[in-house]
């Protein structure tokens, strides 16, 4: 039996000797991401991308093999392109030939061009994403974490992003902003750091749930004044608070320790 399951694991080469300890310890922390994406329900299968901006290396991002679940992402299996779409290195996928898929590149390098102060950038097709996306009412500010995207931006649907025509209305939809809903689609954040990335993310996914779940109870929803909640998004600014992420991320890696230590390989 265990011989069985040997012959269907993937075994992808180690790439700790062909990049600089920088980028390494980028791609372990980007691993974590996707594995922690996928522990908190925001996967889907093999769709999605989440980018991370290779330390010390002008224009140049790790991103997901197409083909590759979340749970199984390591810090080898990341391929690294730059932003037009050129692959500058990856692992010996042996038969299995991974490469990047195109609506990945596209949405993530228009960003990391765009806006060279970001280092994160996730995309999920989330239930509770799609499904808010879809909502002409957008998300609203019912909530105290939903008051935190007063001013989120929003992208109309062009269709599956694969022409590279969409990166100038998709980087100004975003603008500066850090959390952007891809109407039809699903949800896009974006950090200074991983960390902050992911925290962005994590909170708006929870934003759409509660108000899916509120709005499923088919009774009216307490409003909030204007004064509040512009008073509350200002709390939320930065200058008020720590940057987002700084506490959580190093718990987030003792928990993807604990769950499987193997994204570090």
């Amino acid at each position: 039996m265990a011989e069985q399951r040997l012959a269907h694991e993937l075994q992808i080469p180690s790439m700790q000797d062909r990049c600089t300890p920088a980028e390494w310890q980028a791609r372990i922390d980007l691993a974590a991401c996707y594995r922690l994406v996928a522990h908190y329900g925001m996967s889907d299968m093999i769709a999605n991308h989440i980018s991370l901006r290779v330390p010390g290396e002008q224009g140049a991002f790790l991103i997901n093999a197409y083909g590759l679940l979340y749970e199984e992402i390591t810090a080898s299996s990341l391929i690294k392109i730059d932003h037009d779409g050129n692959v500058l290195s990856a692992p010996d996928f042996g038969e299995l030939r991974y490469g990047v898929n195109k609506a990945g590149f596209v949405i993530h390098s228009a960003v990391h061009h765009a806006r060279p102060e970001v280092d994160c950038v996730i995309h999920t097709h989330t239930w509770a994403g799609m499904a808010l996306s879809s909502l002409e009412c957008g998300l609203l500010p019912m909530t105290q974490t939903a008051l935190r995207f007063l001013r989120i931006g929003y992208h109309d649907y062009e269709g599956v992003v694969l022409d590279t025509r969409e990166q100038a209305s998709l980087v100004a939809d975003l603008g500066q902003g850090e959390a952007l809903i891809l109407r039809n689609h699903g949800l896009l954040t974006v950090g200074r750091t991983i960390g902050e990335a992911f925290n962005w993310m994590h909170r708006l996914e929870v934003s759409c749930r509660a108000q899916l779940a509120a709005m499923a109870c088919n009774t009216p929803i307490t409003a909030l004044s204007a004064e509040v909640q512009e008073g509350t998004w200002k709390q939320y600014q930065p200058g008020t608070r720590r940057p987002y992420g700084q506490m959580e991320w190093p718990a987030l890696l003792r928990l993807a320790d604990r769950l499987d230590p193997s994204y570090r390989t």
